[in-house]
């Protein structure tokens, strides 16, 4: 019993693991079909998992409501939000539109979903130029660097600035496409080599922190 506790999980990954990931390496109707099966019943589990994930939403934001901590009020708009969302969509059968003419679950995507959307970024377009602020003071070359660059491509990228700065599109251009462009293909270089160090130590069995606990 604690072999099959401790030792089947990691069999069933390895299998799966190295299987698909000799699918794709495999050009054959059978090999894509299995894919597609696959797909289909991670789907399936997915909206298993949004319905766990939905409850355990609302359980811990009742609890909040109960014992009337602080941001509770919050949660009650929590509350609302989500069953009167939920429950207009079942109403229009997760229709936005039907003939023409808005549903009510269409209404709360464009009227009340969207606007909040837009504000939440506005919002955060405050924190993005305060982060900003902090990052582009120039207490070191780096830095210096680092603000020189983010003017130049400022400047570039608004009409006033290329206006005033006729060599400040093309500069910043060559920025985004060349020295950006080659910086962001070595993270992605250095991401895509950590992500398949990671897939082979999950599947021959050395990182086992998704069974929901170390090393062992």
């Amino acid at each position: 019993m604690i072999f099959l506790r401790r030792q089947l999980p990691l069999l069933i990954t390895l299998i799966t693991g190295l299987l698909f990931a000799a699918q794709y390496y495999v050009p054959h109707p059978a090999s894509e079909q299995m894919l597609t099966s696959a797909t289909k019943w991670l789907q399936i589990i997915g909206g298993f998992a949004l319905i766990l994930g939905v409850t355990s939403l609302f359980h811990q934001h009742a609890v909040k409501i109960r014992r009337q901590e602080a941001g509770w009020g919050y949660s009650l708009v929590l509350y609302a939000g989500m069953i009167g969302t939920i429950a207009v969509g079942l109403w229009a059968n997760g229709k936005e539109s039907v003939d023409g003419a808005m549903t009510a679950f269409g209404w709360v995507y464009n009227y009340m979903m969207v606007p909040l959307q837009g504000t939440m970024f506005a919002i955060l377009a405050f924190f993005i130029a305060s982060a900003a602020y902090r990052s582009f003071r120039a207490k070191s070359r780096e830095a210096a660097v680092l603000l020189v660059a983010a003017m130049i491509v400022m400047m570039g990228r608004v009409p006033l600035g290329e206006y005033l700065i006729p060599l400040s599109g093309d500069v910043s251009s060559w920025i985004l496409n060349v020295l950006n462009a080659s910086v962001r293909r070595a993270i992605l270089i250095g991401v895509s080599l950590g992500a398949v160090a990671l897939s082979f130590k999950i599947i021959f069995g050395v990182e086992r922190s998704y069974l929901g606990g170390g090393k062992e």
